[in-house]
């Protein structure tokens, strides 16, 4: 009998919390497309990413953004650090420590390594190691988790993305699930110094990448499982429009090659939990409060895209294996390889190109 009244007690305790545990999510109701299918067409499953080869240095905690310069690697830290590494890992040098969690690189032309750092906001270290805030608010309101930044070839201005101005860095899954739309795409203008919004209300506005010319300005939206694409130049300037939606994971950072091809890096796969769960705000909540003491509901999956021009999947790579490189977050194209960063992971990974494209 004391048996099932302590069994009792457990159940009434468990539905307490799920149904009260006070959250600052409140998760808008929303109908995803069905997720596309990973055992058939477009995206099925494969081991094209098997047999990584992992690059620079070793035991170093989430490189997730890239840069490849003079055959060495740059990156940003869990730990605040940025570093240089060359490729073999065996010579590393510390740039600068922003004191944050640098997630976004870019190189200005003017030789200045501009960060977007998720606790920091815009930053930019000279060749001396000075580190700046470039910006940290726009529009009056602040940067909540600035993620990632790209420059145009003058150099005139940085785009970049503040994925959040409700949950700061460490709670993204909070708001991808809240689906509140609050993030952000920014535009900086290195004469003036001025931040201007291009677009808001984004799901999680996460990776950016220019295209062809500078002609437009794409954004990752990770909570709406779709890239947007901003024009910048021609008869639709200003406006935006879908340029791939209904991808079958959660999209985190975006590159392009300079020529005819943009890689998209999947975070995961997505959930059909989560999903199923979408039109239903109060069921979400209580997943929020079970996700404080539960593993998120995250398959452990190396998962990436290849787009041409026109947002056409033209490269389906993944890796389900139990070693797989897991959380890709970073896709670079530089010569005869990709490379790879993790947000988790351990190293950085690179393939060869002609290993990626069919």
């Amino acid at each position: 009998m004391r048996f099932h009244h302590g069994l009792l007690l457990l159940i009434i305790a468990i539905g307490g919390f799920l149904l009260l545990m006070p959250t600052k999510v409140q998760p808008v109701a929303w109908t995803p497309s069905p997720a596309p299918s990973l055992t058939e067409g477009l995206y099925a499953d494969n081991q094209r990413l098997k047999g990584m080869e992992r690059v620079g240095a070793a035991d170093i905690d989430g490189p997730e953004a890239l840069l490849l310069e003079n055959d060495a690697l740059i990156t940003g830290l869990h730990d605040g650090r940025v570093i240089r590494t060359s490729l073999d890992g065996k010579v590393t040098k510390k740039l600068t420590d922003t004191g944050g969690r640098p997630l976004g690189l870019a190189r200005h032309p003017n030789g200045l390594l501009v960060i977007a750092d998720a606790v920091k906001g815009l930053l930019s270290l000279d060749a001396q190691g000075r580190l700046v805030a470039m910006s940290t608010e726009a529009n009056g309101v602040p940067f909540g988790f600035t993620d990632d930044v790209v420059i145009d070839k003058p150099g005139h201005f940085a785009y970049f993305s503040d994925a959040s101005s409700r949950f700061g860095y460490g709670r993204d899954g909070e708001a991808i699930i809240e689906h509140g739309g609050d993030g952000r795409l920014l535009r900086y203008d290195f004469q003036t110094g001025k931040t201007s919004l291009l677009l808001d209300k984004l799901e999680f506005a996460n990776g950016v990448a220019l295209g062809p010319d500078d002609a437009f300005v794409l954004v990752n939206e990770t909570g709406a499982y779709r890239i947007t694409r901003y024009w910048l130049t021609g008869p639709k300037a200003g406006t935006h429009d879908v340029f791939i939606d209904n991808l079958p994971g959660l999209p985190d950072n975006l590159s392009f090659n300079g020529h005819d091809r943009f890689w998209v890096a999947l975070y995961a796969p997505r959930n059909a939990l989560l999903d199923a769960t979408a039109p239903h705000p109060f069921i979400r909540k209580m997943i929020v409060r079970a996700m404080t003491v539960l593993p998120k509901p995250v398959e452990k999956r190396g998962f990436a895209l290849g787009l041409d021009l026109q947002g056409k999947v033209i490269a389906n790579l993944q890796d389900g294996s139990d070693d797989n490189y897991s959380p890709i977050t970073t896709v670079r194209e530089y010569g005869d390889w990709l490379y790879f960063g993790s947000l988790k992971a351990q190293n950085m990974a690179r393939l060869p190109l002609a290993n990626a494209l069919p």
